[in-house]
């Protein structure tokens, strides 16, 4: 994190151009900020008490009535304004451009961080709470803004003005120039000592909003669930509790601030207090004339705004800094999932009827160390077959499936499609290759179009219809105010959880993969919707390579090959009547216990 600072503003570099018109116009305000008092010192010297010009200003005699006290006087005032106006407009420019540049740089960052997170493995993902992360992603990405326009360019700024106004007093008065950086010197040893503690209760401020955010988005995701059991007063307790927390966290940061920005605020007018009073006996003793005293003080005044700044740019500093740190660490941090290799090549397409041989070869995988859920799995599936999986709950079915399109890779052996090791395949080649419907359905808060094209979005009009005729989904679609044009809720909520299978099975046949994996696609359906989407099944998982995880024997009955699993590893297979019924074994065990009929009822059950 020592060099956080080199690594977050690249990010600032697309905007150069931008930033370079914002520094030029910074500094043509710094420079009319240090004309401004002159028109005065001329008004007071040169007007009022009536001394002339100095030889190096002579040359505004030759304005039109400049040569009279009342000519001069007024083209001094018109000066003032000018001088203002010019300056006032030129912030407001600044500004402007200042915003757009800020927003772009963030949201840079942010796309980033975004895309970055997209590309870890489920692993990585399942070790971290999503509300933090998006936290990360919307509001620690303000880092770059806050390390650019709150740090880098008041710095420039305010050196600038300091050098400039030293300057021009060491011109008027060497020794109150020297007098004046002398009590400027204890400003740096106070920015010194709060930076630490600012940066790191900002870091803790920030790591406590990102707690709320995850709890509030775990609360809301799984409302449901909530409500069910009555845990709407517990959840908002532990929110409390969470606010309560990051309210201590916000105060013990703002204490510090203010006691930083106190210990600055009295140096600092004690300076200009020592500084003015020194003055004030330079004038007296006739050192300094009236005017030239008028724009020592007004240098005076300003003078400690941008000391003041450049101290108080340590909470900009360490804000900037619990930013970058959350940020980084996301970028940074390792992850043990899935990675490309950057040799990664696409999958070779073969023609279509050879398409989509899946093999195992002594395949382990667990997602804990030590405890493996998949052991020494061997599977050979031919173009074109359907494989059921079938075993009891933790068996290691859902597993299985998860290696094909490479959302884990296995501790120890080979996956392949069609010959190609999928560690050396391109992901976005090999999992457009493999359709998935999932046992709970995800739909994304579009319209039921676009959740079928999801998968392949410039699919047309017909074949988005096709697809949902063959998901027996139609009928429900067709009878929505809007039909496809339907707009779906949050993660599907306006739909019951049939129709939101069967959108996800029509996602799935639209994307046309040489691969399919089912995992209990006919769940939420009845026994009449299931027969005729398993009719519509049966005909097009034809042509691809298809698994199936299902429980009802509806679901599994003509599968090409039965796997059960147990324990994670293949136990029997076969087809369901001629080999694992007539076996007797560990599969005909667990169908028996589900209709509870023994012998007889695996005796029915084959028939």
């Amino acid at each position: 994190m020592k060099r956080w600072w080199l690594e977050i503003s690249r990010y600032a570099l697309p905007q150069s151009r931008e930033l370079g018109v914002v520094v030029l116009l910074t500094l043509t305000s710094v420079g009319l900020g240090l004309l401004s008092p002159w028109p005065l010192k001329l008004i007071v010297d040169h007007v009022l008490l009536d001394k002339p010009l100095p030889s190096a200003l002579r040359a505004v005699e030759v304005l039109p009535g400049a040569g009279s006290q009342q000519g001069l006087l007024a083209w001094l005032v018109v000066a003032t304004v000018v001088i203002f106006l010019v300056r006032r407009s030129t912030k407001i420019v600044t500004r402007y451009v200042k915003t757009g540049a800020a927003t772009r740089m963030v949201f840079n960052l942010g796309t980033e961080l975004f895309h970055s997170l997209q590309r870890r493995s489920l692993l990585f993902h399942g070790e971290r709470r999503t509300g933090d992360l998006v936290k990360r992603v919307t509001g620690d990405t303000r880092c770059v803004r806050e390390l650019v326009m709150d740090v880098c360019l008041p710095v420039l700024t305010s050196l600038v003005t300091l050098v400039g106004m030293f300057i021009i007093m060491w011109k008027l008065n060497p020794r109150l120039a020297v007098l004046a950086v002398l009590m400027s010197l204890p400003l740096a040893f106070l920015s010194r000592i709060f930076a630490g503690r600012m940066s790191e209760r900002a870091y803790k401020e920030r790591e406590l909003q990102g707690d709320m955010a995850a709890l509030a988005e775990q609360t809301l995701t799984t409302l449901p669930v909530v409500k069910a059991f009555a845990r709407e007063e517990v959840e908002a307790e532990r929110f409390r509790k969470l606010a309560d927390e990051a309210v201590q966290a916000n105060l013990r940061s703002v204490t510090t601030q203010l006691q930083f920005q106190a210990s600055t605020g009295v140096v600092s007018r004690a300076a200009t207090v020592t500084v003015m009073t020194v003055g004030g006996f330079y004038i007296l003793g006739g050192e300094l004339t009236v005017g030239s005293l008028l724009v020592l003080m007004s240098y005076f005044v300003q003078l400690y705004s941008p000391i003041e700044t450049i101290a108080y740019l340590s909470e900009s500093y360490a804000s900037a800094a619990a930013g970058a740190r959350r940020v980084l660490e996301v970028l940074h941090a390792k992850d043990s999932g899935v990675r490309e290799s950057p040799r990664a090549r696409p999958l070779p397409q073969v023609t279509r009827g050879a398409r989509g041989r899946v093999r195992f070869e002594g395949v382990s995988f667990g997602y804990r160390p030590g405890l493996p859920v998949l052991r020494d799995i061997d599977l050979d599936v031919s173009p074109g077959e359907t494989v059921a999986l079938v075993g009891r709950t933790g068996a290691g079915k859902s597993t299985l499936v998860s290696l094909i399109p490479r959302l884990y890779d296995p501790w120890n052996g080979v996956v392949s499609i069609d010959g190609s090791n999928l560690r050396s395949v391109r992901l976005d080649s090999l999992r457009r290759d493999v359709a998935v419907v999932l046992q709970d359905p995800f739909l994304l808060p579009l319209s039921i179009a676009e959740n079928i094209t999801y998968g392949r979005p410039g699919a047309s009009d017909e074949e988005i219809v096709k697809a949902a005729q063959a998901a027996r989904a139609e009928g429900f679609i067709d009878a929505l105010p809007d039909g496809y044009d339907t707009l779906v809720g949050e993660r599907g909520s306006t739909l019951s959880g049939g129709e939101k299978q069967r959108i996800a099975i029509a996602r799935a046949l639209l994307k046309d993969a040489a691969v399919l994996i089912m995992d209990e696609p006919t769940s939420a359906l009845d026994a009449q919707t299931e027969g005729e989407l398993m009719e519509a099944l049966e005909r097009l998982t034809k042509s691809r390579t298809t698994f199936i995880i299902a429980h009802r024997i509806s679901t599994i009955r003509k599968a090409d090959r039965i796997l059960f699993l147990e324990e994670g590893r293949i136990r029997e297979q076969g087809t369901h009547a001629a080999a694992l019924m007539e076996q007797g074994g560990a599969y005909a065990q667990l169908i028996a216990s589900q209709f509870g009929a023994g012998k007889e009822g695996r005796r029915r059950q084959s028939a």
